[in-house]
């Protein structure tokens, strides 16, 4: 379905494009997702609406069947976010120890508090930080889409389940450039 409307208070999730992920095995490449997401941020910032730039600072505790990682440390420079992005002063950085980005975060006061009513997103992997984000923002009530071009899995079947009948359930998806064009001027 396409992209219906862009609220005039809208931001921009872009979820863990760093260079801890760069090298990920990735459907596309990272370098190439985190390009389109930066194009999209550009077209966010000349529009006036709100970027927020995720990145994963640590991870949630507990077993997993892969095994504890909780208590993995990450390498300097791990978290820094991917130049493409074009990050610049107005932008808002979020930090996330979890998959979603609005646990334990502050998110949701943030995009509340900026008056927020919808939030497009883009980043890495679609079915781990971009799901999850999207299902919290959904529960939250937000108007929620997603880039579909800028977004990527480690597993053609997971991103394929998610762009194809979870990310329909949860609001509207299209291209960065069809995003890109309905953004309110």
């Amino acid at each position: 379905m396409p992209i219906t409307t862009i609220d005039p208070t809208s931001a921009l999730l872009v979820i863990d494009l760093q260079h801890g992920l760069a090298d990920a095995p990735t459907l596309e490449p990272v370098a190439e997702i985190a390009t389109r997401a930066g194009e999209l941020a550009d077209a966010f910032r000349r529009n006036g609406q709100h970027v927020v730039l995720v990145n994963a600072v640590g991870r949630a505790p507990g077993r997993t069947e892969q095994g504890a990682r909780h208590d993995q440390k990450f390498p300097d420079g791990w978290t820094d976010l991917l130049p493409a992005l074009g990050r610049t002063e107005s932008d808002h950085v979020v930090s996330k120890s979890r998959w979603g980005a609005f646990q334990d975060t502050g998110l949701h006061e943030l995009l509340t508090g900026l008056g927020v009513t919808q939030v497009v997103i883009a980043g890495v992997a679609t079915s781990f930080g971009v799901e999850s984000t999207a299902r919290a923002a959904y529960d939250r009530g937000y108007h929620v889409t997603i880039a579909t071009d800028a977004v990527t899995d480690l597993d053609a079947r997971a991103h394929a389940h998610a762009l194809g009948h979870i990310f329909p359930r949860l609001g509207e998806t299209g291209t960065v450039a069809e995003i890109a064009a309905t953004l309110p001027r």
